[in-house]
């Protein structure tokens, strides 16, 4: 029956594109050429395994300073060296995986679509433990204090030993009949993690003892139809210092002190796709794909940017003077983080990025939904007597 529920809110929330006819107001909206204002050059593109197209799973890149981690639908997990993405060592799983990687501790940590968690050696790529969750992540596990905690579907959020995957607690939420499939990734800040339930709560649980510190109802449900009443957090959660910062859909987007759950501010915006931050603003995509940026101190609204209207854009991630979006088609979009206008815009491939990219250092690597990961940087401008880089060709 949950499995049943997910496909129903898939459904149900793409019933006016499947059956909307020839309406081009129900189309995702056609690009437009635009005025390029900074170069990005890709610096490698690596193929890591089988494609997870219209899967929606949460396969994404994660760096722990020294080298790239990455994961395939079909089990793959790879360690890359993020400055020429060669593959410094691959481990093949015999299951599809769903989630991850998360990386700390020593370990890179993966969900599987059977309800497995499976750790390997951050070093070598060997598999240290695998435990039995009976139930999918769709969100990428965090480790943090010798321990790995992970949000099933079921809505659960489970904490693991780090040294061999027992389990420390259980915090159980309960389940909505109809749910959108996905699950947001926890968020840790100090001794506590947070976590967003597909009920619409917010909850701080202490990561030591799995004791409840507070909850927060950040997208209470609303209307008659379990359709109507859909209020899941699915997006991913950002924390700067001691501040907290979740979106829920049809709900709000809320500041929310760590310490205390008390909401500092709110305002109406409905999002699946979740909230990113940098040290000023905070970022986000409405369910229209609206792409919105507010200021962190009070909410206030700084721009919005409509030209990337219903193509399924990622949340939004800061890099540089940018944030930057994927969208259904394979693109990265660039806009300026000070006003919203488009600065730079390039393909990745033909594939559909269903996850944010992410930032490490000073470059942005990005995994498409056909299992192929990509490395990018904004060029900066050339100093006499030396040569150029040539960018790659906007699309």
């Amino acid at each position: 029956m949950r499995s049943l529920s997910l496909v129903l809110a898939t459904l149900a929330l793409s019933a006016c594109g499947m059956f909307g006819g020839d309406d081009d107001e129900l189309k995702p909206v056609e690009l437009v050429d635009i005025e390029t204002k900074i170069k990005v050059q890709r610096l490698w593109s690596t193929k890591v395994g089988g494609s997870s197209e219209f899967l929606r799973v949460a396969l994404q890149p994660a760096g722990d300073g020294n080298r790239l981690y990455a994961a395939s639908r079909d089990g793959n997990v790879v360690a890359l060296d993020p400055a020429s993405g060669k593959t410094i060592w691959r481990t093949g799983l015999d299951i599809a995986l769903s989630a991850g990687p998360g990386v700390g501790d020593g370990l890179v940590v993966v969900g599987a679509s059977n309800g497995y968690l499976v750790a390997l050696s951050a070093d070598s790529g060997e598999e240290m433990w695998r435990a039995n969750l009976r139930g999918e992540t769709l969100a990428r596990p965090v480790i943090e204090d010798d321990t790995v905690m992970v949000l099933t579907i079921d809505n659960r959020l489970r904490a693991l030993s780090a040294f061999d995957g027992s389990s420390r607690w259980i915090v159980e939420q309960s389940t909505p009949d109809l749910t959108m499939r996905g699950s947001s990734p926890p968020v840790t800040v100090g001794t506590s993690v947070i976590a967003g339930f597909d009920n619409g709560r917010l909850v701080a649980v202490n990561i030591a003892s799995g004791d409840r510190e507070w909850e927060s109802l950040l997208s209470p449900p609303t209307g008659r139809s379990d359709l109507e009443r859909l209020s899941d957090i699915d997006g991913l959660i950002s924390a700067v210092g001691a501040d907290v910062y979740a979106v829920g859909y049809q709900g709000i987007l809320a500041a929310i002190a760590a310490e205390s759950g008390q909401v500092m501010w709110s305002r109406d915006v409905s999002s699946y796709a979740g909230v990113s931050a940098d040290w000023n603003n905070l970022y986000t995509v409405d369910e229209d794909g609206i792409v919105i940026a507010l200021t962190r101190r009070n909410g206030d609204e700084s721009w919005r940017q409509g030209s990337l209207l219903r193509r399924e854009p990622t949340v939004p991630v800061s890099y540089l003077t940018t944030v930057v979006v994927g969208d259904l088609e394979g693109y990265l979009h660039f806009f300026s983080n000070f006003d919203g206008d488009p600065v730079a815009r390039v393909r990745v491939g033909s594939k559909a990025i269903s996850v944010e990219p992410v930032v490490v250092g000073n470059r942005l690597f990005v995994q498409s939904d056909d299992g192929k990961v990509s490395a990018y940087v904004i060029q900066q401008p050339a100093t006499p007597g030396n040569a150029q880089p040539v960018a790659d060709e906007e699309a």
